[in-house]
């Protein structure tokens, strides 16, 4: 009977501690998926039409972006997402445990950018300027500069600050920056595929990630650009410029800004080619990683990365990239206060 007791009490013991043990990695797991929904696995259709071809009203712009399409059938396996871009305070955290330097932080080298200015060899990054008066929109450079002293915790150089913005989504991040924050974070990039799926939230073939009307009801589903591009962002929206997380709706999959305040990295290479690619294979695409080398015919040797969802300067004057199925694209070491991130896990 002493024999049984002891065994017994052994059991429930053993049982105790096993119970403990996947109390704590259940819990473990549900704090690194607090700010992250699930995105169960499905197929979906990839790219955009033409949004020249859009009916009157539904803001398709006058860009025919090539490049999103054709249209093809895509499959990716479940992931978890985060809900917001990464933000301020996320990337902070980042920085206090591993004191990481961002890109801008540090000064470019002549072997890594051989036709920059050499005045512009030094720490910074690029930033928008509104331009004084209105100007035709072929040359992105009458609204681009270099910025010297522009980083993450500068995003418009010496004299701005994050400080009051911890919500807001960081910027002036580049590929590398992205990449080392999802790493620490236990995570990773997402793939173009699977950033587009999420975005469209369970919703096929529309035009964007709330549905196929640009204004539902007359409510700004995004924040974008509104006035006169780039001379003055009005703020009909609510916002002049970037705004925090999470100030819009969320997608019926429970993401925010999906569409509009900042662009994303994905992980992607970017081709101008690589949906003819995968369409002339003739099958639905299982979750595709992108080619495997970067090639813009507008800048041929210069190594992009595909951007997603564009951003609080996107218009219909200009650039409709908050249009779901579109894309961006950008150069790995190049940062911007348009431009952040987000991440995906498997785990």
């Amino acid at each position: 009977m002493k024999t049984a007791s002891k065994f017994f009490t052994a059991i429930c013991l053993a049982l105790t501690l096993s119970g403990q043990v996947l109390y704590a990695a259940d819990s473990k797991k549900a704090k690194a998926h607090a700010d992250m929904v699930w995105i169960g696995p499905g197929e979906f259709a990839m790219g955009s039409e033409d949004p020249t071809t859009l009916a009157p009203g539904m803001c398709g712009g006058h860009e025919k972006m090539r490049d999103a399409r054709p249209v093809h059938r895509v499959y990716v396996n479940g992931f978890w997402m985060d809900k917001t871009e990464v933000t301020n305070e996320q990337f902070l955290a980042f920085v206090k445990a591993t004191n990481y330097k961002t890109v801008a932080e540090i000064a470019p080298t002549k072997e890594e950018f051989p036709t920059a200015p050499v005045q512009n060899l030094v720490a910074g990054s690029t930033v928008f300027t509104p331009t004084p008066r209105a100007v035709p929109l072929n040359n992105m450079f009458q609204w681009w500069r270099y910025q010297h002293g522009a980083d993450w915790k500068h995003p418009e150089g010496p004299g701005s600050s994050i400080k009051g913005r911890e919500k807001y989504p960081v910027v002036q991040v580049a590929y590398e920056d992205a990449e080392a924050y999802a790493r620490w974070a236990g995570k990773r990039l997402p793939t173009e595929a699977e950033w587009e799926y999420a975005a469209r939230g369970g919703l096929q073939g529309k035009t964007y990630s709330w549905g196929d009307q640009f204004k539902p009801g007359g409510k700004w589903m995004a924040n974008i650009y509104q006035g006169s591009f780039p001379v003055s962002d009005s703020g009909q929206d609510g916002y002049k410029g970037l705004a925090p997380v999470a100030k819009f709706p969320a997608n019926k999959y429970g993401l925010y800004d999906m569409a509009g305040n900042v662009w994303e990295w994905c992980s992607d290479w970017y081709r101008a080619d690589y949906y003819a690619s995968l369409a002339a294979a003739g099958n639905v695409s299982r979750n595709p990683q992108g080619p495997e080398k970067p090639f813009d015919p507008a800048e041929p040797g210069v190594k992009k990365r595909v951007h997603r969802g564009g951003s609080f300067l996107c218009t219909d004057q200009y650039c409709t990239r908050y249009m779901v199925g579109t894309r961006g694209k950008g150069e790995v070491k190049t940062a911007a206060n348009h431009l952040g991130f987000r991440c995906v896990s498997n785990n």
